[in-house]
């Protein structure tokens, strides 16, 4: 199996359409033909950390 390569444009498309449009990850994915693994791996890169900088103390 071939690895597909996604544009920075494309992932944050598809992040969009989860995030802000209230679509389901199974739903993008199966539209989108792209793994619901590689989505979830997506939206974890576009959120920010949870734990707090350590530059802000």
């Amino acid at each position: 199996m071939r690895d597909k390569r996604y544009t920075a444009e494309f992932k944050a498309e598809a992040v969009k359409q989860i995030t802000e449009r209230g679509h389901s990850v199974v739903e993008v994915s199966n539209r989108l033909g792209v793994s619901d693994k590689s989505l979830y791996a997506w939206l974890k890169l576009s959120q920010p950390d949870d734990l707090p900088n350590s530059k802000d103390k």
